[in-house]
C-alpha cells in the first residue's frame, strides 16, 4: 500500500487555515452492537454529557445534551416510553427526536408550555458509519458537509467485505487522547512496551520514520525498512484529524494489516479508545480462527495489551504538565532520533493549530494501580459480548456450585446407606465433584479477567 495523501479532502476543524476546532469534528462514541434500543445511554463527549437513545419513530440514533430543560435532570436515567419517546425520570416530560417537548404531564389540558422554545432538549446530529455511532458536537449545519472520518476498508453494515476480517474493541482509557495518539503514533516502543504480548525486544532495530504530508487534516509518514528489522516490508502510516490514525503494512508473511485507533476525548485526562484490526490473509486459515473466536475471549487479550502501558502514560501526561506541557514538549522530552518523528510531527500539529480540546485546564490527581487495571467499568459493562459473558460465567459458576454440592451430599448419603456396593458410585461422585471444581475455578479466572488486570505486565513476568 502506499501512504494515503491529504490533500484537502476534509473541513473538519473549521474555517480557520491556523486553528483546528476540536467540536467541529465526527467522533465515535460506541459500536453501535454495544447499543441497546431499549434504554438510553450516557456518554461524555469533550466534557458535554449526552445521552444516546434509539428513536423508533424515526429509525435512528439520538444524541441530545444529558439535561432536562425544567429541573436539569439526567435524561439517561429515565426510560424509552412506551411511544417511543424519552421519558424524563424526574417529572415525565417526554422528548421527540428532534428535542421538541411533546408532553408536560402536571399542566392543565389546554396549557401550552411544551411548545416553548425552553421546553426543547439540544439536540447533535449523529450517523452511523462502518459500524460506530458517531456523534458531531459543533455547529450542526456544518455536519453534513464535515467527512466523517473511515477507514480504507470496504465495510457493509459495519462487516469488512472483500476478504477482509476485522478484529474490534474499545475501552475507556485513564489518559488524555492527545497521549494515546501521541502513543500509536510511535511504533518503536512496540518491542519494548508489549514484550511477549504482541512484540518481541529481539526485534528492535533503529527506526527511520519520515513525514510524508502534513497540513490542517492530519500528516502521513512512512518507515521505509518496516517492523521486525525489515522482514515486513514498509509500513505507512496516516493521521486525520483530531481523531484517527493508522498503521498499514502489506507483506507475504501476513498479507494485508492495518492498525486502526480513534481517540474520542470524554474529559481532560479520559478517553475512549477504538481499536481496529483489520486483516486480508493469503490464506483462509487464520481468517477462519479469528472469525470463530468468541469476541468477550479477544477482547480479554485486547485489554491486557491496552494495560501494557496504561499505567506509565497514566503519569506520564502529568509529567509533561508539569513541564510546560505540549507547548513545551521539544524541551521537556529528549527526541534525539528519527523514530520519534511522528511525535514530533504530531505535537508540532497539536501547538500549531491549536488543537488541544481542554485548553487550560488541569489533570486531575493520579489514580491508585487499582483503578488503572480497571476492566468491569472501562470495558466490560458497555461491551454487549463481555457484559453477556460475565453474567453467563457467574451463572455457570453458581450451576456448578449447586451441583457440585447436590452429587456431594447425595454420595454421603449413599455411602452411609449402601455400604460396601457405594464404593463405585462413590468414586464416579468424586469425580464429578472434582471436575466440577476445576470448571468453576476456569469460569472464576475468565470472570476475573473481564473485571480487572493483572499488576505485572507480560514484559516483565519471568
Amino acid at each position: 500500500m502506499t501512504a494515503t495523501v491529504l490533500a484537502d479532502r476534509t473541513i473538519a476543524g473549521g474555517d480557520e487555515p491556523t486553528k483546528f476546532n476540536p467540536i467541529e469534528s465526527w467522533y465515535p462514541v460506541f459500536y453501535v452492537e454495544d447499543l441497546d434500543k431499549t434504554q438510553p445511554t450516557p456518554f461524555t463527549l469533550l466534557d458535554r454529557d449526552l445521552v444516546i437513545w434509539w428513536d423508533g419513530v424515526a429509525q435512528e440514533w439520538r444524541a441530545f445534551d444529558d439535561r432536562c430543560p425544567h429541573r436539569l435532570a439526567r435524561l439517561s436515567e429515565g426510560r424509552i416510553a412506551e411511544d417511543g419517546l424519552l421519558e424524563c425520570p424526574y417529572h415525565g416530560w417526554a422528548f421527540t427526536g428532534a428535542g421538541t417537548c411533546d408532553r408536560i404531564p402536571q399542566q392543565l389540558p389546554d396549557a401550552k408550555a411544551e411548545t416553548s422554545r425552553r421546553a426543547c432538549v439540544k439536540s447533535l446530529p449523529t450517523a452511523v458509519e462502518q459500524g460506530l455511532l458517531f456523534i458531531y458536537p459543533g455547529t450542526a449545519t456544518r455536519a453534513t458537509e464535515t467527512p466523517i472520518p473511515v477507514i480504507p476498508v470496504p465495510m457493509v453494515d459495519g462487516k469488512p467485505q472483500d476478504g477482509w476480517v476485522m478484529l474490534n474493541t474499545f475501552r475507556d482509557l485513564p489518559y488524555d487522547a492527545l497521549t494515546l495518539l501521541e502513543n500509536v503514533l510511535d511504533p518503536s516502543h512496540l518491542p519494548f512496551t508489549h514484550h511477549n504480548s504482541v512484540g518481541k525486544r529481539s526485534n528492535a532495530s533503529p527506526v527511520e520514520l519520515e513525514v510524508i504530508s502534513s497540513g490542517k487534516s492530519g500528516f502521513t509518514g512512512t518507515w521505509a525498512e518496516g517492523p521486525r528489522k525489515g522482514t515486513l516490508g514498509r509500513q505507512n502510516t496516516t493521521f486525520i484529524a483530531p481523531c484517527l490514525m493508522w498503521h498499514e503494512l502489506t507483506s507475504k508473511q501476513l498479507g494485508e494489516t492495518i492498525t486502526v485507533v480513534y481517540a474520542t476525548p470524554i474529559r481532560k485526562g479520559e478517553c475512549r479508545v477504538f481499536a481496529r484490526f483489520p486483516f486480508k490473509f493469503a490464506s483462509k486459515v487464520p481468517a477462519f480462527f479469528i472469525s470463530n473466536t468468541p469476541q468477550w475471549y479477544s477482547h480479554i487479550n485486547n485489554n491486557a495489551i491496552l494495560e501494557d502501558d496504561q499505567i506509565f502514560l497514566h503519569y506520564q501526561e502529568r509529567y509533561l504538565a508539569s513541564n510546560g506541557g505540549s507547548e513545551n514538549f521539544n524541551q521537556a522530552f529528549y527526541l534525539p532520533t528519527k523514530a520519534d518523528v511522528f511525535v514530533f510531527e504530531y505535537r508540532q500539529w497539536l501547538n500549531n493549530y491549536q488543537a488541544d480540546p481542554f485548553p487550560g485546564q488541569t489533570f486531575k490527581p493520579a489514580l491508585p494501580t487499582e483503578q488503572l487495571l480497571d476492566r468491569y467499568h472501562s470495558h466490560t459493562e458497555h461491551c454487549h459480548s463481555c457484559r453477556i459473558a460475565h453474567k453467563n460465567i457467574q451463572t455457570a459458576k453458581h450451576l456448578i456450585a449447586i451441583i457440585a454440592l447436590f452429587t456431594w451430599v447425595s454420595t454421603m448419603i449413599f455411602a452411609l446407606v449402601g455400604g460396601g456396593l457405594a464404593i463405585t458410585p462413590v468414586l464416579i461422585s468424586m469425580g464429578i465433584v472434582a471436575i466440577g471444581l476445576i470448571v468453576w475455578v476456569v469460569c472464576d479466572r475468565l470472570q476475573v479477567k473481564l473485571g480487572r488486570g493483572e499488576r505485572i505486565p507480560a514484559r516483565n513476568r519471568k
